[in-house]
């Protein structure tokens, strides 16, 4: 029987920190089975022993390709073949290395069409430093690798809180000086267009957040709303979306406006992921938005403190996975809409009586 379900590609990310722990338990799951079909990319003797140490029943099967999944079953892709030691805790050029090797083999696959959408594991963004990956994190890396030229939005999201980020994985001190207006609306312009196609709202509200205390007071405590963030707003609103701010952000979350809104637009990273994992982070989703894959993540890291021990919740992860399942099903559902319009109905005037026509789209061409 032809399996239909989802295929899901994920990568192992750190191999010394809860990256397995929190993808086996999820799938211990039987009923996670039934929703999609995962394809592991990593190492099966790593996943082994992760499996063994934790004393987690999860089975799964060693497979070359995704090609080569069974239905209701987790798979693991061996994407090395170097002895990796594992070190709980430790970081570790080497785990920064498998790391890479297990992602880039699921873009490989994706690109062939095996895998529909990819969840990534937490990664150590310094140690996977090397030649071939130069990039402050995941989102950099797969906006070029697979982006096609679209720009990518990150989304931190839980139900129907969403943040999404002006900047991300840049100093504070360029903060300032990388904001611009013509980057406020391509973010805005991003996050509307996702919030409809992802997550299908059909007039998503977006408040945008103020960069300055106070939203500036007024030019006295800076002028980046005045000049660049309002002009942005402005200008996004004649063009039919409905983006509203900017709003201080010290108290926005916590003044009820959050449940008036679709999304929130922060104008940093820290401004907008510190309220958002304070209030979210036990089943938090790091979405990339704006790219022709769907690839999400949980929201926490790779959890040095706490891996090898047993005690890390899955929840995130698991979240992140009905996250993927969903925005690739409403992607599939809007591309069919799209494919089968309804026919145009117009009425005609003859012999004094109205018909209604029905015209096909082959017809109309």
């Amino acid at each position: 029987m032809e399996d239909n379900k989802i295929r899901i590609g994920i990568t192992q990310g750190d191999i010394n920190g809860v990256g397995y722990e929190v993808i086996l338990k999820t799938f211990e799951d039987p009923m996670m089975l039934e929703l999609c079909t995962p394809i592991i990319y990593g190492s099966p003797k790593v996943a082994a022993y992760h499996r063994k140490s934790l004393d987690l029943s999860t089975n799964f099967s060693i497979v070359n390709s995704a090609s080569e999944t069974m239905p209701d079953k987790l798979s693991v892709v061996n994407c090395t073949d170097d002895e990796v030691k594992v070190e709980f805790s430790k970081a570790d050029p080497e785990a920064g290395k498998a790391a890479l090797s297990a992602l880039e083999k699921a873009i490989e696959e994706y690109r062939e069409g095996l895998i529909d959408a990819i969840v990534t594991a937490p990664i150590n963004k310094h140690t996977i430093q090397s030649e071939e990956f130069s990039f402050p994190g995941h989102t950099e890396y797969i906006e070029e690798r697979l982006g096609d030229g679209e720009k990518a939005l990150m989304i931190l999201m839980k139900g129907d809180f969403r943040v999404a980020l002006v900047t991300g994985h840049i100093p504070i001190a360029q903060v300032a000086s990388t904001i611009t207006k013509e980057l406020i609306e391509e973010k805005l312009e991003i996050f509307n267009r996702s919030l409809k196609q992802d997550f299908g709202i059909g007039a998503p509200r977006i408040a945008v957040l103020a960069l300055n205390p106070h939203a500036g007071d007024g030019g006295l405590l800076g002028m980046e709303e005045q000049e660049i963030i309002i002009p942005a707003i402005q200008e996004m609103a004649a063009k039919g979306v409905l983006c509203f701010g900017p709003y201080p952000a010290d108290g926005f979350m916590g003044s009820g406006n959050l449940s008036h809104f679709d999304g929130v637009l922060a104008m940093y990273h820290d401004q907008g992921l510190a309220p958002f994992k304070a209030l979210a982070m036990d089943e938090g989703v790091n979405y990339t938005a704006g790219l022709p894959v769907v690839r999400t993540s949980p929201a926490h890291g790779t959890a040095y403190d706490i891996a090898g021990k047993g005690v890390a919740s899955e929840d995130s992860f698991r979240q992140a996975v009905y996250v993927a399942i969903d925005v690739f099903r409403n992607r599939l559902h809007e591309k069919n809409m799209r494919a089968n319009p309804l026919r145009k109905q117009y009425y005609e005037k003859r012999d004094d009586s109205d018909k209604l026509k029905l015209d096909s789209i082959e017809e109309e061409l």
